[in-house]
């Protein structure tokens, strides 16, 4: 069957309808699909594409999701806690205040995404990209940037606690207002990040970092030290 052939569009799907479409023997790909609150938790749909899709409240705990893509879809508040989405990928999605505790998110990719308020604790990955995301206020708890390089990421008031950035290198990021307790920098080059709102506290992670001139006159001031 051709891509065109297995594509289902502009319908209302709840979990009777994405049962009867796994009756078929390829993976589907929804265009401008309804699934809004519909329980599709443990359902197995590995390959499937969504696209312009509103999953707002969808509940896909347990689901078998591995190489999955999803394409501007509108998925507020849904949860993935617990799923399967190795190798998934998400491109311009509204991911906000979405669950993905205990999820498997190896070599998955998120671009130009929203995941304000997502709650990315506990997953399992490796190799996860973030490109040019919204992750402000997210909860990141221990996840591991090592070396990766960082674009046009927002981590504002993010909870980056026990967080390895250990060589990574930030470009056009935003780091304000991060929760950074035991949050490993040694060998970061934060040029290219916004500092602003430093604790007196969080002074001494920045250790071994690469800053500018303007970014250290700029925590100069954070802890109230005048540079004359």
């Amino acid at each position: 069957m051709t891509r065109a052939e297995r594509a289902v569009r502009d319908r209302v799907l709840g979990r009777a309808e994405v049962e009867a479409l796994l009756a078929g023997a390829v993976p589907r790909h929804l265009i401008d699909c309804d699934l809004e609150g519909a329980d599709l938790s443990g359902l197995a749909l590995p390959g499937w594409t969504f696209e312009t899709c509103q999953l707002r409240r969808v509940d896909w705990t347990g689901a078998r999701l591995e190489g999955t893509v999803w394409r501007s879809c509108r998925g507020a508040f849904a949860n993935f806690v617990g799923a399967d989405l190795n190798e998934a990928r998400f491109v311009a999605c509204d991911l906000n205040n979405s669950q993905w505790r205990g999820a498997r998110l190896g070599a998955a990719l998120f671009e130009r995404c929203k995941l304000t308020g997502a709650d990315l604790s506990e997953i399992k990955a490796f190799d996860l990209r973030f490109d040019e995301t919204l992750l402000i206020n997210a909860k990141l708890h221990g996840f591991s940037f090592r070396q990766q390089v960082l674009q046009r990421i927002d981590f504002s008031a993010a909870d980056l606690r026990k967080c390895d950035f250990r060589d990574a290198r930030f470009e056009d990021c935003s780091l304000r207002e991060a929760h950074l307790a035991d949050a490993r920098f040694d060998g970061a080059d934060l040029r290219g990040a916004d500092l602003g709102g430093l604790r007196l506290n969080d002074a001494s992670r920045f250790r071994g970092t690469t800053i500018s001139r303007a970014q250290a006159s700029q925590l100069l001031g954070e802890l109230g030290l005048k540079v004359l």
